[in-house]
């Protein structure tokens, strides 16, 4: 049996990673096929090498465009390769354009689809991402669920697929490639400062509405302690539109970095005092036994709600002066009782290995 495992951004690419090599322990052939909708290199390819996964297998170079325009491109490729390599099950990650149109692709050629990461919502319809996950999970056979929270919101959606409660595989990425980023990575000789924030910011709405932007250039430049940020090619496009880059720039408080990548993310997370992001994954990875740290969430809304019940992430919205209290006060008192990781033990990939193989 053909597995194919999609990937095509950098959260994908992780998180996939410990499934494609406990796929590899199994009697199924993982196929790996990268949709192109990350194809800059500090953005994909890097990724790959660190993770020591093999070139992909396809590469369908979907590229950038309206969601409408990626999203019909990336379907018709898929339905191709999916055609040409006798895919048996399709595995697909997380909420982006081509998460979905791998999805429906599958489905469309009755190919059986497996969704790791379901049940996640943010009930928040101004992010493209909720209408992708939504959609997906009502399109896939089997349902690989993080936490009881998204096992619940699956159920109670009545979806067809088969329902499990695996955990998350970005646990087993932190804890499998830690230790040797630590060893490898560099970026801290790039940090000037021995305490610090890190910032990630890239979701589109946030820097693509220049008033929220301007928010988040307003925290970044007054947080209370520096700020490291490593700058997504959307936000850096986007401050260069609004001319709100050169205020970056000129700030004492912030150093600017190039896209990071996965060993140096790691790195930069472990080495903060605490994070400011509007990532997903980073939410995540923050849970992780081996990372610990507060996450401020830039958000109106999160789909990780176990992060903030477990105390790792606080949702702060992007009004500067809201958010810039919240970090002050906890820069003046930096005390957080964290609960165990709400997204597993880092054993989810060899979890959905051995669903697949009984189930295949």
């Amino acid at each position: 049996m053909i597995v194919t495992v999609v990937v095509g951004t950098r959260p994908e690419i992780i998180k996939m990673a410990p499934l494609y090599f406990a796929l590899k322990k199994t009697k199924l052939v993982p196929r790996l096929v990268h949709s192109g909708q990350h194809y800059d290199y500090s953005m994909s390819k890097i990724f790959f090498e660190e993770l020591e996964l093999p070139e992909p297998d396809a590469f369908l170079g979907v590229g950038s465009g309206s969601p409408g325009a990626q999203t019909g491109d990336a379907i018709i490729k898929f339905e191709a390769e999916f055609k040409n390599s006798a895919t048996g099950c399709v595995l697909v990650e997380g909420d982006t354009n081509t998460v979905l149109a791998g999805a429906v692709a599958a489905m469309k050629q009755h190919v059986r689809v497996g969704h790791v990461e379901a049940g996640l919502r943010s009930y928040d319809l101004r992010m493209p991402e909720e209408l992708n996950r939504r959609l997906t999970d009502h399109a896939s056979d089997y349902l690989f669920a993080p936490t009881e929270e998204s096992v619940k919101i699956l159920k109670c959606e009545g979806v067809w697929g088969r329902i499990y409660k695996t955990g998350n595989t970005v646990i087993d990425a932190t804890l499998q490639y830690l230790a040797k980023a630590q060893k490898v990575s560099q970026v801290m000789w790039e940090v000037p400062w021995e305490n610090y924030v890190l910032a990630t910011l890239h979701r589109a709405e946030n820097v693509d509405n220049r008033e929220t932007l301007e928010h988040i250039v307003k925290v970044i430049t007054e947080c209370p302690l520096p700020v490291v940020l490593p700058l997504h090619p959307r936000t850096d496009a986007r401050l260069k539109e609004f001319d709100l880059k050169s205020r970056v720039e000129r700030c004492d408080n912030v150093k600017l970095l190039r896209p990071a990548g996965y060993f140096d993310m790691l790195v930069l997370m472990k080495k903060a005092n605490f994070i400011v992001t509007d990532s997903g994954g980073i939410q995540e990875e923050a849970c992780s036994p081996v990372i610990k740290k507060r996450v401020f969430v830039m958000r109106k809304s999160t789909e990780r709600p176990e992060a903030v019940k477990a105390g790792y992430c606080k949702v702060v919205g992007t009004n500067s002066k809201k958010v810039l209290r919240e970090l002050r006060k906890f820069a003046d008192d930096p005390k957080v009782n964290f609960k165990p990781c709400p997204y597993g033990k880092g054993d989810s990939g060899q979890r959905i290995a051995n669903i697949l193989r009984n189930a295949l």
